[in-house]
């Protein structure tokens, strides 16, 4: 997205952990990188302050760190905490510090990466499955909220997609999405698009609408079929 945003002549600042990934790419599309933790705090108030006195102003903030931790309620304490610090915690913590910047200027968005998971589920990760929700969740509260101040929010909701993230997930994931996993280059293209328009979510999968509706309108008949995957995954 980085990239994206910098060819269509965004000015960019950029949060990772990896702190020399975070500068190639800062170089590369001619922005800041702000090595650091952007699910803390700290790391958001760094990216916040930096991009306010470059540039004195943030049009859009992209929450898009994300962890995955497998299993289910066995999954230990630090599982379930880390995954509702990056996956939920750092979209609140954006949203805190850049609100009182956004309602002062009555105009900015928030664009949240969530996954398909938050509207569906992901088989072999609860911890995922249940932040990824409550990500959607908190992108729908911001729109509903601050969208008649000027202020709006998207969630965007892939299945896979060709990243670390999905290597991770291994064979599980390899069944479920190895089929249809699609380039990072793919999604931004998408977001570009999207980003700033009337639809809420942006689906790179265009079929997770479909499976969505079904989930909300037939809630058994999906489960049956989901659990028909996971008969397949074990």
């Amino acid at each position: 997205m980085a990239r994206k945003f910098a060819a269509l002549g965004a000015r960019t600042v950029l949060g990772d952990l990896d702190s020399d990934a975070v500068r190639v790419v800062a170089d590369e599309v001619g922005g800041i990188a702000v090595p650091g933790d952007a699910a803390g705090e700290q790391g958001v108030a760094e990216l916040v302050d930096a991009a306010m006195g470059e540039h004195g102003r943030i049009d859009v903030f992209c929450a898009n760190a994300g962890i995955g931790r497998n299993g289910g309620p066995e999954a230990d304490e630090e599982a379930w905490a880390a995954s509702w610090e990056v996956n939920v915690m750092s979209h609140v913590r954006a949203a805190r510090a850049v609100l009182p910047h956004w309602l002062e200027r009555g105009e900015g968005h928030f664009l949240g990466t969530a996954s398909a998971a938050g509207l569906l589920t992901m088989l072999g990760s609860a911890p995922y499955s249940v932040t990824k929700h409550a990500a959607v969740a908190f992108a729908e509260y911001l729109n509903i909220t601050y969208a008649d101040k000027g202020i709006t929010a998207q969630a965007l909701c892939p299945q896979g997609v060709r990243t670390q993230l999905l290597e991770a997930t291994g064979e599980t994931g390899r069944i479920l999405m190895g089929a249809t996993a699609i380039e990072a280059t793919d999604v931004a293209e998408m977001v570009a698009e999207k980003l700033g328009g009337e639809e809420f979510l942006i689906l790179p999968h265009p079929e997770v609408a479909d499976y969505y509706a079904l989930r909300a309108g037939q809630p058994e008949r999906w489960q049956a079929g989901m659990r028909k995957l996971q008969r397949k995954v074990e």
